[in-house]
């Protein structure tokens, strides 16, 4: 299955004009495992000339590709998906050593992003346009009528994270393509690997060539290049807050859609059923030991109830096993040193400045064992920074207005929980939350799929999410018929 992206032993090639490449310098990145620094592979150092080829190769592409029955664009999808079903394993290993993901949910990951491409495929054909007639307009009559269709923006540039390389690429790309536009895609160096065997599921399932476009190289090299080139039509981004904040001033009058940081709140009533709040924060914390953006971050919790939720957490929290991916640990090592210090500075800073070390504290190289923080203050850097690791600070509050303004005093805006048994009570504090999505009596999660997915403030711009993202990936465009 690999023999296309390999040229020799260990060194990827990129696709570019429906065509496997090796880069015209000659020059590759090395990739290692987290877990153990051993070589995943190398990947193409690809330079700004090799970003226009891909670019241009899109724009060719394009229109043929657009003018394909959308029936036939979501067969090729369907087709891909099955490949990934069939090539689950093999790419759920790559994951796994790449960035250090636990066996089972790194396959996982392969399964679902067949599941969201096949969902994709469907909702594709649903893309429809709508007529309006003028006679429903004070001074006009039924002699003016407007077509209103759903067009392609054209050339989508997709930029994906490392910590889910083939589900957040695949959540760009599949609604690209469903909606006739083609695609160059730069994914994260750390995940490129993985990625580019997403990229060979959709060639080998009958892609065109051109359509997708794969652009693999430092982001300081040839990022600020992509996002500013005249041919980009829209650009869809998942990363940290600082580099989407970058791309928007760069990259114009274009169509953004972009998923960043946060530092999502779990906010626990004292009527909340505990064992409920405990589990779903942990689970929500910790997995994949909090390299998600929708890692529950923070808790805000009633002071009176807050001993007994501790009480409940720490079990399930010393429950979870710390090790190696390839030994399906939940807590595995950090995607890179500097990522292990950062968050290793936010526990030291908080210790430092009176908070409570519950459990955890301990590092070993770039594994963080899953940590609990009590005491937590608003003048305490965890309180507010995103640690995108194993740490997780509790808050105590004496209202539920002041675990309100807490939590809208963030940067971010990108999903809160509330557990609370008062259903009433849960709907009132999620409509004075400023974020994308709250969560009641569950954990903060991008899923399903086909949910909006949604940040605000520093937390991105746009609606993710199937539907939402094949909207986004369209424009509108009005035909008026005059009747004389």
């Amino acid at each position: 299955m690999t023999n296309q992206l390999l040229v020799e032993a260990d060194h990827y090639r990129t696709l570019v004009d429906g065509a496997w490449r090796t880069p015209a310098s000659n020059l590759y990145l090395t990739i290692t495992a987290p877990s153990d620094n051993s070589i995943v592979g190398y990947v193409p150092a690809m330079g700004q000339a090799e970003a226009v080829e891909a670019i241009e190769s899109a724009k060719r592409a394009q229109k043929a590709w657009a003018a394909l029955p959308v029936h036939e664009r979501s067969e090729i999808l369907i087709r891909a998906a099955a490949l990934l079903d069939e090539r689950a394993e093999e790419i759920g290993s790559v994951i796994m050593r790449e960035v250090a993901k636990k066996r089972s949910s790194a396959i996982d990951e392969v399964k679902r992003t067949a599941d969201l491409i096949r969902f994709t495929a469907e909702e594709g054909k649903r893309v429809n346009g709508q007529t309006l007639q003028g006679d429903a307009f004070p001074g006009y009559n039924k002699n003016k009528v407007s077509f209103v269709t759903r067009v392609p923006l054209g050339v989508i540039l997709a930029i994906s994270p490392f910590n889910y390389p083939v589900n957040l690429s695949a959540s760009k790309i599949a609604p690209a393509l469903a909606t006739g536009n083609s695609v160059v895609f730069k994914p994260a160096t750390q995940g490129a690997i993985s990625a580019l065997h997403l990229v060979k599921a959709f060639h080998d399932a009958g892609l065109p060539a051109g359509v997708l476009n794969t652009v693999v190289g430092k982001g300081a090299e040839i990022g600020d290049f992509l996002v500013q080139h005249p041919d980009i039509a829209m650009i869809s981004f998942t990363g940290g807050s600082q580099n989407g904040s970058r791309i928007a001033k760069l990259a114009g009058m274009i169509p953004l859609v972009m998923e960043l940081g946060g530092k999502d709140a779990a906010i626990i009533l004292p009527d909340a059923d505990l064992d409920l709040a405990a589990k779903q924060i942990v689970s929500g914390a910790f997995s994949y030991s909090g390299q998600r953006c929708t890692a529950v971050k923070r808790i805000l919790v009633h002071q009176g109830v807050a001993d007994q939720l501790i009480e409940k957490m720490v079990p399930l929290i010393k429950k979870l096993s710390v090790g190696a991916p390839e030994d399906n640990a939940d807590i595995t090592p950090l995607i890179s040193d500097s990522a292990a210090d950062y968050v290793q500075g936010l526990i030291d800073d908080a210790v430092a400045n009176g908070s409570s070390l519950v459990t955890g504290g301990r590092r070993d190289g770039r594994t963080i064992h899953p940590t609990l923080l009590d005491n937590v203050t608003v003048d305490m850097r965890i309180a507010w920074e995103e640690p995108f690791g194993p740490v997780l600070p509790i808050i105590r509050v004496s209202s539920t207005e002041q675990a309100i303004e807490i939590a809208n005093a963030s940067e971010y805006g990108l999903q809160s929980s509330v557990f609370t048994q008062d259903i009433g009570q849960a709907f009132r504090i999620s409509e004075q939350l400023e974020v994308g999505s709250v969560q009641i009596n569950g954990r903060t999660e991008r899923g399903p799929d086909h949910f909006p997915f949604i940040g605000v403030k520093s937390s991105g711009m746009g609606t993710q999410g199937i539907a939402y993202s094949l909207q986004s990936m369209t424009r509108q465009k009005s035909m008026v018929i005059n009747i004389n």
